[in-house]
């Protein structure tokens, strides 16, 4: 009696585990209606983002690609004529002059930016453990472009200028760095240099700390000196960190406008008309405003060229190491 007593009930056990198992599970209230909502709060979050691309970027952008096919003066209405100011784009020697301004200045720019920014975020690295002075590198980044060119315009002066009176001192006469036609693009290519130089250096650095100690140490027990090191394990590392640098260094110089219009306004005799200052010269001096359009445009196809061309011969995504 006591055994089937036993049986009896492990059936019953059997069928109430199953029947808890079986059992759909019931939903939480008010677990659909905490999320009802969530859409329409994201959509209400992002919306001024929209609204800042579309009205200072989309709307811009398609503005100035109509106004490129159009003859517009400001005072009259836009009136199409096609591709005329493409073919007299290409039969304007300025713009192609500008053009090779341009492309010097971003050459020298690119060239000096990342030798100088390579070698402080190696120093700060290595010797400077202070935030403070990896905080203070960043600094001139910081500062208008307006004030940066007054400053170094003051300082370069060919009569009261700092520099110039020390080179008066040591060579017995100054030297016209923003009044000469060939000093003119490599002085405003190192006032840019300056400017970036501390931004730069603290993207490579962040780039220096994510390598871990642990390749240097190897690469010490295999007799490796700091050059070779540097050379066969920093800078392929640091691939990416440094494709990414270039192409924001290059981005940048080719839109050059200020330091540009407060020192030399593209002279002496158009030795520094570098593009954006034609752009310019042609929109509000001399009102040609369809025009200059255009050269944006080619200015902005050619921006697009070159920085996928840089990602994909440099393969940013990827280190050597992959």
């Amino acid at each position: 009696m006591v055994v089937t007593t036993h049986n009896n009930s492990l059936p019953v056990r059997g069928a109430t585990a199953a029947s808890r198992v079986d059992r759909p599970r019931k939903r939480r209230p008010g677990g659909a209606a905490a999320h009802r909502h969530d859409a329409k709060i994201a959509w209400l979050l992002v919306l001024p983002a929209i609204l800042g691309f579309g009205v200072f970027f989309a709307y811009p952008t398609i503005r100035g690609i109509y106004l490129s096919f159009t003859e517009f003066h400001v005072l009259s209405a836009p009136k199409w004529i096609g591709l005329d100011n493409f073919t007299e784009l290409i039969a304007d020697g300025v713009f192609w002059k500008s053009l090779l301004v341009t492309i010097y200045f971003v050459v020298l720019s690119v060239v000096l930016g990342m030798l100088v920014s390579l070698l402080t975020a190696v120093i700060l690295h290595r010797l400077a453990a202070s935030t403070t002075v990896r905080g203070l590198m960043i600094l001139p980044f910081l500062i208008s472009g307006v004030v940066t060119a007054l400053t170094w315009s003051l300082m370069l002066d060919p009569s009261l200028g700092i520099l110039n009176v020390l080179l008066t001192k040591i060579f017995g006469h100054p030297v016209l760095f923003l009044g000469s036609g060939g000093w003119a693009v490599p002085t405003l290519a190192a006032i840019n240099v300056w400017k970036s130089m501390g931004y730069n250096a603290v993207l490579i650095f962040a780039g220096l700390q994510t390598i871990p100690a642990t390749i240097y140490e190897a690469g010490r027990i295999d007799g490796a000196s700091e050059v070779q090191m540097f050379r066969r394990l920093t800078i392929p590392l640091l691939r990416p960190i440094l494709v990414m640098v270039v192409i924001l260094t290059v981005i940048s110089s080719f839109q050059i406008f200020d330091i540009v219009a407060v020192t030399t306004q593209g002279g002496p005799e158009n030795a520094s008309n570098v593009l954006q200052m034609y752009i310019y010269n042609k929109a509000f001096r001399q009102f040609d405003f369809g025009y200059a359009a255009t050269m944006s445009l080619a200015l902005f196809v050619l921006l697009i060229a070159i920085t996928f061309t840089q990602l994909r011969m440099a393969r940013a995504n990827e280190s050597d190491t992959n």
